[in-house]
């Protein structure tokens, strides 16, 4: 058979067709014809809508990241003149007393810096509340030299204390009186414990 030609049915196709319809059960037994011109055919059914395409998600948004809780500020630089008038004289005096002492003249700025730092941790662990700081006067400049050559402790000690890990334990420093070493020497006022 060539391809494009309708295949023609014959007559013997015909009959065995006819014979496997009579012998086959339908599904649903037709009316008979009288029956079925006076039935009105049924109404079309509606067949369901198909659901509505799912709409397309916004791609998901990555969670923002948690954010730190933001560290506590340090305290403020000790100020200068932590101490009143009234409490300066009375250390003077000697009416008011001093929980501890360190002497840092003498000392490498490394090694006084480490002394110093561990000093004040422990006097205000201690329950300590105001310390002397012994630094000296330093040596007269040497001729020649340029500069003062005075008391580089004298002039670092202060520096060290309005710094970052010395804020934490103090709360004032002031020069102290003649009777404790006067230029050469400092009150140092801890800060409580807990009040950071």
């Amino acid at each position: 058979m060539k391809r494009g030609r309708r295949a023609l049915i014959t007559e013997e196709d015909r009959r065995l067709w006819e014979q496997v319809r009579r012998s086959a059960t339908p599904l649903r037994p037709e009316p008979p014809p009288e029956v079925a011109a006076a039935t009105p055919a049924p109404p079309p059914v509606a067949l369901p809508k198909a659901p509505a395409p799912p709409k397309p998600r916004a791609a998901a948004k990555a969670p923002r990241p948690a954010t730190p809780p933001a560290k506590p500020k340090p305290p403020p630089a000790p100020p200068v003149g932590g101490f009143d008038r009234k409490t300066v004289t009375r250390l003077s005096r000697g009416t008011v007393a001093i929980d501890a002492r360190i002497d840092l003249h003498g000392m490498t700025q490394e090694a006084a810096h480490h002394r110093l730092l561990r000093f004040l941790e422990a006097s205000r662990a201690d329950g300590g509340r105001i310390v002397l700081v012994i630094t000296g006067k330093g040596a007269p400049a040497e001729p020649g030299l340029g500069g003062s050559g005075r008391g580089v402790l004298r002039r670092a000690v202060p520096e060290w204390l309005r710094s970052a890990p010395f804020r934490l334990l103090v709360s004032g420093y002031e020069n102290a009186g003649r009777r404790h070493g006067g230029e050469g020497a400092l009150y140092v006022r801890l800060r409580r414990k807990g009040a950071n």
